[in-house]
Parts: structure tokens; C-alpha cells; sequence
């Protein structure tokens, strides 16, 4: 029985760099036996639904994909639409915040608890995370461009790879995940 999923990718039309149309992102997906599969924004958010077998190869085959068709390396983050949706719910940062500060950074792993614990809550004065299993709330006051917590800073600490979404895309991707 085929489950609803986000693949998150990093990266991906940004700044005008690393350019992929999403009628091609949406095809790899649909090359790979996916179904039901849509896109939002230009950013790299795909939900489409697999078996679970198949979902669990999604990040690496559709990586793959795009590095064989565009010459791009795309690192992919993938949930499924219940841990989606449970992190919609829940922002940890989000009492007395403006919504446009907060935003969600998705870990391709779980962090060990030691580099967890290693983490600097004061890299960026300010500004406020906390990691909860495979995700860090974000809460910048200042905007994410000014925010010393970025992919790079985690990736490196955490020993994983990450991708940001602001608020407004989560909870969007999370309804996306729930219609029928």
C-alpha cells in the first residue's frame, strides 16, 4: 500500500543558481514509479505518495536523478506525511512569535546526543532553536538571511545534512500531505 511523503530538497533555485524546473523534478519522481505527485513553490518541495520500500530510496535515487539530468548536487530530506504533519503542530518557538520568524530545519538523521549537546545557543544572538529528534525549530527575529543558524553551521555540528522551509511552507506542505 502506497504512503504519502515530502521530499524536501536543498538548495534548488535559489538566488537564481542550481536551476530546475519543477516539471522535471516532478518527472523523476514519476520516472521512479511515484504517484501523485506535486510540487509547491519553486523551492523543491515534492509530495507524492510510494510504498514504503520505494520511499525509503527516494532520497538517494532522486538525487541521482538530478545529478544525471542537470549536473546538480541536490541533497533530498524526506518525511512522511504524519511526521509532517506533527510538525506542523507543534512548533516549540512559536508562543508570542511573528510567524514570519520562525521556520523549520529538517535533518536528514537524527543527531547523536553528543553533538546535540555540543550545539551553541548563543551562536547567533538573538535568534532561538531547539532540536527536537529530526528537526531544529527556528525562531529569527531578524529574518533567516541575517541568522548565524544556517545549514551549513548544523550540517557541520549535527554530522548530517539539513534543509530550511519558513512556517508558511511547512504548514502548507503538511495540508498538502492530508487531502485526499
Amino acid at each position: 500500500m502506497a504512503g504519502r511523503y515530502v521530499a524536501l530538497l536543498r538548495g534548488i533555485n535559489v538566488g537564481g543558481r542550481n536551476r530546475l524546473p519543477m516539471a522535471d523534478l516532478a518527472a523523476i519522481f514519476t520516472d521512479l514509479g511515484c504517484t501523485r505527485v506535486r510540487t509547491w513553490i519553486q523551492s523543491g518541495n515534492v509530495v507524492f505518495e510510494a510504498g514504503a520500500a520505494l520511499a525509503r530510496q527516494i532520497p538517494g535515487r532522486v538525487a541521482e536523478g538530478i545529478a544525471a539530468r542537470h549536473a546538480l548536487t541536490v541533497p533530498v530530506v524526506l518525511r512522511s506525511a504524519a511526521e509532517l504533519q506533527a510538525v506542523a503542530k507543534r512548533h516549540p518557538l512559536a508562543a508570542g512569535a511573528d510567524a514570519s520568524c520562525l521556520a523549520v530545519m529538517f535533518l536528514a538523521r537524527r543527531p547523536t546526543a553528543a553533538a546535540a549537546a555540543a550545539l551553541d545557543p548563543q551562536r547567533s544572538p538573538g535568534d532561538t532553536f531547539r532540536l527536537i529528534g529530526r528537526e531544529v525549530f527556528l525562531c529569527c527575529p531578524g529574518g533567516m538571511a541575517r541568522s548565524k543558524l544556517t545549514n551549513a553551521c548544523f550540517d557541520k555540528a549535527l554530522g548530517t545534512v539539513s534543509t530550511t522551509r519558513n512556517w508558511r511552507t511547512v504548514r502548507k506542505l503538511a495540508e498538502m500531505t492530508g487531502e485526499k
